[in-house]
């Protein structure tokens, strides 16, 4: 009994001590945003999805005298352009990825190099890459949440990403 004040004490004092631990400054591409400015692009689009036939958009020609002839265009459906992101040095391995955007929607992310030093960061890539497409096309951002126990992982794709959308010039 002559313990008990010196053990709740002890408890407090070293959770408070968690609690008001920083282990380093955030400043990743998980804990800020980045702006970036919106552009256009100029790849085709499927036409419906799921197929692989593409569109272009439409234009079409009005006869207005058998010698002349005016072009008139009319708007066809949102393009898409993909860009691949940098490739991103993290600490298990080498990552880079390759956005689509379609007008002002990421439409998606995927995974175009990844190199890993063991077979348990493959693994870890394995499981967390699919949980962080999910993400940024959820968000429709590259300032994701990440994976916790996959930081580096998580960090390496979303600066990867950042970089591809900047090269589309996606806000």
């Amino acid at each position: 009994m002559k313990r008990f004040p010196f053990v709740i004490g002890s408890t407090i004092a070293g959770l408070a001590g968690v609690l008001s631990f920083h282990s380093r400054a955030t400043t990743g591409p998980l804990s800020h945003s980045v702006p970036v400015k919106a552009g256009t692009s100029a790849r085709p689009v499927p036409a419906k999805p799921g197929s692989t036939e593409t569109t272009a958009p439409r234009s079409s020609v009005a006869h207005s005298a058998p010698t002349s002839t005016v072009p008139v265009t009319t708007q066809g459906p949102p393009t898409a352009a993909s860009a691949t992101g940098v490739n991103e040095q993290y600490g298990y391995g080498v990552l880079s990825v390759r956005a689509t955007v379609s007008g002002s929607r990421i439409t998606d992310v995927q995974v175009v190099n990844l190199q890993t030093v063991d077979s348990y960061s493959q693994q870890l890539a394995d499981q967390v890459i699919p949980y962080l497409r999910r993400q940024v096309l959820s968000m429709q951002t590259a300032r994701i949440d990440g994976v916790s126990g996959a930081t580096y992982t998580s960090e390496a794709y979303a600066y990867s990403l950042q970089s591809a959308l900047d090269k589309l010039h996606f806000r």
